[in-house]
């Protein structure tokens, strides 16, 4: 027998942000609609999927054009308001009301030629402004697209589920969408006509996404441009430049607005010290972790641990 060492399972910037936060679908809704109908949603602090299982609408986003979702697409929905219609003309009546109120999970309007579904991810942490400010408000997945294999087979377990109504059917429903929602991510992520100049677009970039990597990887580590610049193997000011403008943020403040981000999650799941955490996330000094904290989040760190 011959062994080896082990060696550390590499962690993806992906894989730590949605860990650190805590993101789990918490909601999980369904649509069954025949005619002519429109249902309209505010704009709140989430991210949200839309996925059609058969059928089709249309999804309409303020400052967007009108996008056409059919059967085995999915979406996903920043801090935006939308409108999910069978046509363009109706006038949409507040959907929200149809799901309000414990156990009002599905909505039916005159028949079941579209079913949709959706979910509602929210976040266990007080940072989902992390993801949400980086993510681009609207975005959607075609079936047609690269990444729509693995999304096709989950929403053929979900459609399997709704219609098996087993025991075990809601762990099972939960878990899938949650998975959903990671590779929805993922075909986003792979397409850089959608992602653009975003968070997502970067790590795909090969040398970006070679930056991305590293600091999640070891954020403690005293990071600087001209390090990240290395590991992407740009020059300092071309790195600097193209980070920023893909990010949103230069390359020293991501690194710092993730570093408090790890440490206000885990104040607030109380199961370490202000000083530990503070070494942790890479601060030699807790005075000066404590002053960053209170620039970042207008309170001292011992606000956000529990009592």
């Amino acid at each position: 027998m011959t062994l080896s060492q082990s060696s550390k399972i590499t962690r993806d910037p992906l894989s730590d942000v949605l860990d650190v936060l805590g993101a789990r679908v918490t909601r999980r809704t369904r649509i069954a609609a025949a005619g002519r109908w429109a249902l309209a949603f505010p704009a709140i602090d989430r991210l949200k999927f839309v996925a059609l299982l058969r059928g089709s609408h249309w999804m309409l986003v303020p400052g967007l054009p009108p996008q056409r979702l059919s059967e085995g697409d999915v979406c996903l929905i920043g801090r935006t308001a939308y409108t999910v219609a069978s046509d363009l003309d109706v006038t949409p009546i507040d959907g929200q009301s149809l799901y309000d109120g414990p156990g009002c999970d599905v909505a039916r309007i005159g028949g079941d030629d579209t079913i949709g579904i959706g979910g509602t991810v929210t976040f266990a942490a007080a940072d989902a402004d992390f993801l949400l400010d980086m993510l681009p408000a609207f975005m959607i997945v075609p079936r047609s697209s690269p990444g729509s294999c693995a999304i096709a087979t989950v929403l053929a377990l979900i459609g399997n589920e709704i219609e098996r109504d087993m025991m075990g059917g809601e762990i099972v429903s939960a878990r899938l969408a949650d998975v959903l929602v990671v590779e929805a991510i993922r075909a986003c992520a792979g397409s850089a006509g959608q992602t653009g100049m975003g968070w997502l677009g970067a790590l795909s970039d090969a040398r970006l996404g070679r930056a991305l990597r590293a600091i999640h990887q070891d954020v403690a580590q005293p990071w600087t441009v001209a390090r990240l610049a290395g590991v992407a193997g740009m020059s300092r000011a071309a790195f600097s430049a193209e980070f920023t403008r893909r990010v949103g943020r230069p390359p020293l403040a991501y690194v710092r607005t993730w570093r408090l981000t790890i440490a206000r999650a885990a104040l607030i799941r109380g199961d370490t010290t202000i000083a530990h955490v503070a070494n942790e996330v890479g601060y030699t000094s807790q005075s000066a972790f404590a002053h960053a904290f209170r620039q970042a989040f207008g309170s001292p760190p011992k606000t956000s641990t529990r009592s």
